[in-house]
């Protein structure tokens, strides 16, 4: 009886060899140049865990684009309405790679928002999902159909503290760090939510 120790080794126990992991961080070398970009995403409307794990599997099944981070997840109370008038939202911030521009990306996020029924009829209105590029690359634009950063990001503690989560070195262009910047406005009506998580897409 040998216990086992000579007999054939488990593979599904065996490191990873380096040559498979060199191949799979080759694999971000096959988006042609690609850039960092940010994505906020927001929910208080039906299953809101669900519809944001919904959101982050649509993104990751876009060509040119690879969702390599997920934030942990935060309750918030809703943002310029009268308290209590709306239930509160569930938010994340996912980082990706991506070969997509601008302008495309936004088409995408507009496209996953409508397929989880995200109805536009008020400002500051309830939503299904909430689907926001947050910064492209070091891009600063002011266009009124994509503004990047996006103009309030930096005094939003829903974006910021996720952010800072999966990106402690973060810097909004123009305006500074994650950090100092959500340092600066604490987390007020801002909660943790360590029983929910996000995953990265499959």
């Amino acid at each position: 009886m040998n216990n086992g120790l000579n007999a054939p080794s488990d593979p599904t126990v065996q490191p990873v060899p380096a040559s498979v992991v060199q191949t799979v961080d080759a694999a971000d070398t096959t988006l042609s140049n690609p850039k960092w970009a940010v994505i906020a995403l927001g929910s208080n409307l039906g299953n809101r865990l669900e519809t944001l794990q919904g959101a982050i599997d649509a993104l990751g099944d876009t060509p040119g684009l690879r969702v390599k981070a997920v934030s942990p997840v935060y309750e918030t109370e809703p943002w310029g309405v009268e308290p209590g008038s709306q239930p509160s939202y569930l938010n994340a911030v996912i980082a990706l790679k991506t070969t997509l521009p601008p302008s495309s990306l936004l088409e995408r996020g507009h496209a996953i928002e409508e397929a989880f029924d995200r109805v536009r009829e008020e400002r500051w209105g309830p939503r299904t999902i909430d689907v926001d590029i947050v910064s492209y690359a070091d891009v600063v634009s002011d266009d009124p159909v994509l503004t990047l950063p996006h103009p309030r990001a930096h005094e939003r503690a829903f974006v910021l503290a996720p952010w800072n989560d999966i990106d402690p070195e973060a810097q909004i262009p123009g305006r500074g760090p994650v950090g100092a910047l959500l340092a600066g406005i604490g987390l007020a009506g801002v909660t943790p939510r360590p029983d929910l998580e996000l995953r990265l897409p499959e």
